[in-house]
């Protein structure tokens, strides 16, 4: 986009006329279909060379294939080109795209809530970007608009332009938190760790036998089936731990990829999200949508010592189809304190710290104002009645029955010794740390209120602690099972239109948890309460 089309956008509101992609984005998709061309001429290689072909055909048929599927990418990449435009007028942003297919799609100015910007290294290499405007809304298909690509000056015209309604500020040139290369100590705490190597081993070889290479023959296989059962005490820890040494590795390198250049910083009524070595990522979010934050504690993570900050917000665009990651995360995983403060300030509300909750069953007049003047929230949760931390400990008793039972089960029935030793050491097992982890569930289990906030913390194998804007709870769902109903507990929901929907006090005394749905948004539970038969 020219200079004189910028200076229009500003003074008359980006003009009405329609826009293509960037034209560049032919470049980039040649690189790209290397993805195809390269697995094609490697099978044709294979095939070829097992029926003698000379090696000059072979170089031909390899070639011609490669620049058909380079033509074929182009090919498309142009008729979709020539068939995809765009436009900001001065109440919306239209999109025509589709070959066979024609769709004309828009959306509102003032419904616009987040803008993501993301970039892979080939994309980056052309100056270009793809941009996702995201409008929040839950349960509608055409929540996010993808203008895919536009050039970096124009995708950083369009953002600005599109949230330039947010509330006006001065702007902060201190981030709200920059990366640390010490944090990446925390990326092994991963169950990933663990799985991970096995997993893209197992895919990196289901991959290479599609296109005729063998790595692993069957005789091979054998001798390593062989090596493993003759000696399992010793060659069973021995891949356990090259497993994790391996998975270890790749959790390092992909948060150097994902978190490389990550900085968090407050824009004039937004938050801005920048990370990605090879891939550049931004993410922009106005600070009216948000409702709230949490922090999330894992377990092998907490164990650690470290944690991560997720936005509760409105507006946040949803993960694409070959994407596993959280968009809703603000940090990587980094010390707990460093993530208890860093929710704080951009909560405007302190969280809670590790400790235990005080054993107190409500929380009082004054804890209200405590946490709304940012005192100290470890000490302002209040801790759920005992029969809470029972039925934990119930539910991991019955699981160690149920795998003791299959246990025996499985002994009676397979014929390697080794095998009978080993199946035995499930229930051996899930007694101490099903204990330890009732134990643990039990202890982070906790609520409050704050000023504007309502904070509620939950969970043992991933740790949940949130604080949720009291003004953004639209309903609440009451739940009381056969289980609870026994021992006087209920599960309070509040629902929301961000983040997950709905957030959960779990196991809470009935009398407590309904006046906390009562206090917490005045008005909204009361006409379904009948106060005389609330604690009977």
């Amino acid at each position: 986009m020219s200079e004189i089309s910028v200076r229009r956008e500003q003074d008359a509101g980006w003009g009405q006329d329609w826009q293509r992609p960037a034209r560049r984005s032919l470049g980039a998709s040649a690189v790209k279909s290397s993805a195809f061309a390269v697995p094609a001429v490697l099978g044709l290689v294979r095939f070829l060379t097992t029926r003698d072909w000379p090696v000059a055909g072979v170089v031909a048929v390899c070639a011609g294939a490669a620049v058909l599927i380079v033509a074929g990418v182009l090919a498309y990449d142009v008729i979709r080109l020539r068939t995809t435009r765009w436009r900001l007028t001065d109440d919306r942003l239209e999109l025509r795209s589709g070959i066979a297919v024609r769709q004309r799609r828009s959306i509102p100015r003032d419904r616009v809530r987040s803008v993501d910007l993301r970039a892979d290294p080939v994309l980056r290499a052309f100056g270009l970007t793809v941009v996702k405007v995201g409008t929040g809304e839950r349960s509608a298909e055409d929540d996010e608009l993808r203008l895919d690509p536009l050039t970096r000056h124009d995708a950083e015209t369009l953002r600005r332009t599109l949230l330039r309604g947010a509330v006006a500020g001065p702007q902060v040139d201190a981030p709200l938190a920059e990366l640390k290369w010490s944090w990446i100590r925390y990326a092994p705490l991963s169950v990933w760790t663990f799985t991970g190597a096995a997993v893209v081993l197992g895919l990196a070889y289901k991959g290479l036998n599609t296109i005729g290479v063998k790595v692993l023959t069957t005789e091979v296989a054998e001798g390593l089936w062989s090596w493993v059962t003759a000696r399992p005490v010793v060659t069973v820890p021995l891949l356990l731990v090259a497993n994790a040494a391996v998975g270890a590795l790749g959790a390092g390198l992909l948060f150097a990829e994902s978190w490389g250049r990550y900085r968090l910083e407050r824009e004039p009524g937004r938050l801005r999200l920048r990370r990605g070595l090879l891939t550049a990522r931004s993410l922009t979010m106005e600070e009216r949508r948000l409702r709230g934050v949490e922090i999330s504690e894992p377990l092998l993570l907490r164990l650690g010592g470290g944690a991560r900050v997720k936005a509760i917000a409105t507006g946040l665009g949803k993960a694409g189809e070959n994407e596993t990651e959280d968009v809703a995360a603000l940090t990587p995983p980094l010390p707990r304190a460093v993530a208890g403060r860093l929710a704080a300030e951009i909560a405007r509300t302190n969280l809670p710290a590790p400790a235990s909750p005080r054993p107190s069953t409500t929380p009082g007049p004054g804890t209200a104002s405590e946490l709304g003047t940012g005192a100290g929230v470890g000490s302002g949760l209040a801790a759920h009645p005992p029969a809470a931390r029972r039925r934990r400990i119930g539910r991991a008793l019955v699981t160690v029955l149920v795998l003791a039972a299959g246990a025996a089960a499985v002994s009676s029935l397979v014929p390697w010794a080794w095998v009978r030793a080993w199946v035995w050491a499930a229930p051996a097992v899930a007694l101490p740390l099903g204990l330890w982890l009732a134990a643990e569930s039990a202890r982070s289990l906790g609520h409050a209120l704050g000023g504007r906030h309502l904070i509620t913390r939950t969970g043992s194998v991933v740790r949940r602690t949130v604080a949720l804007d009291r003004a953004g709870i639209s309903g609440w769902t009451i739940t009381e099972s056969l289980f609870q109903r026994r021992h006087g507990l209920l599960t309070v929901s509040a629902t929301t239109a961000a983040g997950d929907g709905r957030y959960d006090v779990v196991d809470v005394g009935r009398g407590d948890g309904l006046d906390l749905a009562s206090r917490a948004v005045p008005g909204l539970l009361e006409p379904f309460l009948d106060r005389s038969a609330r604690n009977t």
